[in-house]
């Protein structure tokens, strides 16, 4: 049982270093777009091409992510006696970590 769940974590903790790559995109468009929008933070002042660039960017690259992910979790939990509802929440969690310990690090 406790295997189980370290190939489980293994397999999130691997998946969430290229992580950083998708979450880091969202970021990028939420400040320069929508949260800009609202007043609540300032656009990069270089940023002059336009949200629909950045869309075409990090939209394909977003969701490759997400299925890969998804993907590679619905694999895994075909080994995993955890209910649906505990398992994807902790498998996010856990994706999430080392994109969080970069942030905190660098």
């Amino acid at each position: 049982m406790q295997r189980r769940w370290w190939i489980t974590a293994g397999a999130n903790l691997v998946m969430g270093v290229p992580c950083a790559v998708p979450v880091w995109l969202v970021w990028y468009i939420a400040v320069n777009g929508p949260l800009a929008d609202l007043g609540w933070t300032q656009r990069e002042p270089t940023e002059n091409d336009g949200m629909m660039l950045w869309l075409v960017i990090a939209g394909p690259i977003v969701i490759a992510f997400a299925l890969l992910w998804w993907f590679a979790n619905d694999f895994v939990r075909r080994w995993n006696t955890a209910a649906a509802r505990v398992y994807w929440p902790v498998c996010a969690l856990v994706t999430l970590v080392p994109t969080v310990m970069l942030m905190i690090f660098l």
